[in-house]
């Protein structure tokens, strides 16, 4: 399981629901170590920002009291800077295992063009990023997690394209393997002549099956030809999966995730958590 575990706050409403309601379940399931960070934004604040990091770490340490109630163990930190790169530094330095940190609406991409800190994060950050899920409900008028935190683990659908980052995902995957079900390797071809499809179908079938002797849980080897984003989200439906994961391309995601990358357009239209895993 993944150990030590960042959860950046803002103190919104999703991410104290996040905070309160998914993050314990992870150490029910064996993490270790939380670092509950927040960032006193410097581009966004017109109150003085000393004064403001007192009542922000008065907050910050209240929370981590009540985790700490849960038996969690729990490191608070305040600083002052741009929140995803203070973010992604810490996590460099305290090492940690995961990043965990809520999304919320439904146009993802909009988002990224306003510079949430979400996906800012997602772009600096060389630790694995879970994205859990958050939506508006209109019917009971207030904002809803879209999974059971609890079984996010159950049932994982893991993107492989084969290059180097295939094996740095399937290490990531090995720290939860112990909390899965069943699993799907899925390889999605989506380039060559169309003479040669039927060759590299083949080809993709040998290579999952050599990735599937990696794991220790049971695991369905599936390829499908077409757009990657799209064969990704829908098996994941078809095949009742609870989390999708896949790879982020380094430093080059900002350009990949503005031109509408594979990592982009999964994050954007799926309603499951994403857990993105950094390739380099």
């Amino acid at each position: 399981m993944f150990e030590k575990i960042l959860f950046p706050t803002d103190f919104s409403e999703v991410s104290l629901h996040a905070l309160k309601n998914c993050v314990p379940k992870f150490f029910e399931l064996g993490a270790k170590k939380l670092y509950l960070v927040h960032i006193v934004d410097i581009t966004a604040t017109d109150i003085e920002a000393l004064e403001l990091m007192k009542i922000d770490e008065e907050q910050l340490n209240n929370l981590a009291d009540e985790l700490r109630e849960l038996g969690i163990e729990v490191e608070p930190i305040v600083k002052l800077g741009i929140p995803s790169l203070e973010i992604a530094e810490i996590a460099k330095e305290k090492d940690v295992d995961l990043i965990i940190s809520p999304s919320k609406g439904e146009n993802i991409l909009r988002q990224m063009f306003l510079g949430s800190t979400a996906s800012n994060l997602v772009r600096a950050t060389k630790k694995p990023v879970l994205l859990i899920r958050y939506e508006w409900d209109e019917e009971e008028k207030r904002i809803k997690c879209l999974h059971d935190c609890e079984k996010i683990f159950d049932k994982p659908l893991v993107a492989l394209d084969f290059s180097s980052c295939s094996i740095r995902i399937m290490e990531a995957v090995r720290k939860f393997e112990g909390l899965v079900k069943e699993g799907i390797l899925l390889h999605v071809v989506d380039y060559g002549k169309a003479e040669e499809l039927e060759e590299n179908i083949a080809k993709a079938k040998q290579n999952l099956e050599r990735y599937a002797k990696i794991v220790k849980f049971p695991v369905e080897r599936e390829v499908s030809a077409g757009v990657a984003s799209r064969g990704i989200i829908g098996l994941s439906i078809a095949k009742g999966a609870t989390l999708i994961v896949m790879g982020k391309k380094g430093r080059s995601i900002i350009k990949d995730l503005l031109l509408g990358s594979t990592a982009e357009r999964v994050m954007r239209d799926s309603k499951l958590p994403v857990l993105l895993v950094p390739c380099e």
